[in-house]
């Protein structure tokens, strides 16, 4: 088979040769530089990639791969998109041959770590499908763009690949709220990028403006996506909290739980929430139900930190203001397992080991919050 990588890069200097590194299994790369003022270009061709330099005005991201997936040979039987500041883990492109299939029209899903925790182990991680055959796609959305097959196509599950995100701090994002609000001018029925775009009113504190647009997704015909309507809601809230509108916060807690109850993150939000008004019952009651859901779904929606210490620490926390002593310490060491860096739930281990062995069956003032 052919493999061939294809990307859109600007300014990516830094990570020039780290991704040439990751993309050497492939037969070709392909790149589209949209206007670097750095050696971004040089670096890529003197590494062996396939470098053609256009400014798109206006800048759309849909646009620019397109432009970059016209560079690729005809004859290519697997095209890969990736970004510069991606990387494979090493035999992707065996991972991508094994289930393939010559001649039909493809598209394949295969593990993305979108971030990482501060040990290198997986943050937000889902599957992800940016790889196809070469004809009969096009790439759609100038922000947050989605790729379209024109007719059938047929679908694999690459398990054993997987590409690891590794964004550069620096570099600034303040271009995708205009695209998104351009998006949703050009599609305002389009149910994810309205989803995206109340987050990101939400992101930058625009508070007011996130709730009307995130109510505005959950009122599409095509919002049917539980995890996402239950992440439109949770954000609903949020933004309700951070304007002071407490008992509202709470009502849109409540929906989020009763739209997506297979999720952790609305439980915990709501325990967040109820950590704050000191209501430990409630506290107790939802992390319970978030730590009754064992296994982690792929996709977006899923949170690190759900899954990490936090539902242990406030279960922990409510136990022990409850007078449940035991249960608090059980809950206190499945914490420090996942987090044995955080000082705190360390010494609250150690209060609640002496407390246990005192047979103190009460809360107490030392215990740290």
């Amino acid at each position: 088979m052919r493999v061939y990588v294809y990307a859109i890069s600007k300014n990516e200097e830094k990570h020039a040769r780290r991704w040439m590194a990751s993309m050497a299994e492939a037969d070709g790369v392909y790149v589209l530089d949209t206007g670097s003022t750095d050696d971004t270009p040089a670096v890529l061709r003197e590494l062996g990639a396939h470098v053609s330099e256009e400014r798109i005005e206006p800048w759309r991201f849909d646009t620019a791969r397109n432009r970059s997936m016209e560079l690729l040979p005809e004859d290519a039987d697997i095209c890969v998109c990736t970004d510069l500041d991606e990387v494979f883990r090493p035999g992707w492109r065996k991972g991508f041959e094994r289930v393939w299939k010559t001649g039909a029209r493809m598209r394949a899903r295969y593990l993305y770590a979108w971030s990482h925790n501060a040990d290198g182990s997986d943050g937000v991680a889902f599957w992800s499908d940016k790889v196809h055959s070469r004809h009969g796609f096009r790439w759609v959305g100038a922000v947050h763009e989605v790729l379209s097959c024109d007719g059938h196509c047929e679908w694999a599950d690459a398990e054993d690949v997987k590409l690891d995100h590794w964004p550069d701090g620096e570099k600034s994002r303040a271009q995708y709220l205009p695209l998104l609000e351009l998006a949703v001018r050009e599609d305002p029925t389009n149910d994810r990028n309205m989803h995206y775009l109340g987050r990101e009113y939400m992101f930058r504190g625009e508070y007011e403006k996130a709730i009307d647009t995130l109510k505005r997704h959950l009122e599409l015909p095509g919002a049917l996506w539980k995890d996402e309507r239950c992440a439109s809601m949770r954000f609903i809230a949020r933004c309700c909290a951070a304007l002071g509108q407490g008992e509202e916060s709470e009502r849109w807690c409540m929906r989020a739980a009763a739209e997506a109850p297979h999720l952790r993150e609305p439980w915990l939000d709501w325990a967040r929430h109820a950590y704050v008004q000191e209501d430990w019952p409630a506290v107790l009651f939802c992390c319970t139900r978030a730590l009754a859901i064992a296994e982690r779904p792929r996709s977006y929606i899923s949170e690190p930190e759900s899954w990490g210490e936090m539902p242990h620490d406030l279960c922990c926390i409510a136990n022990f203001r409850l007078g449940r002593i035991e249960a608090a310490l059980q809950q206190a060491r499945f914490a420090e397992q996942l987090a044995p860096q955080v000082e705190r739930i360390r010494q609250n281990r150690i209060v609640l080991e002496e407390m246990a062995g005192q047979g103190v069956d009460s809360g107490a003032p030392d215990m740290v919050p």
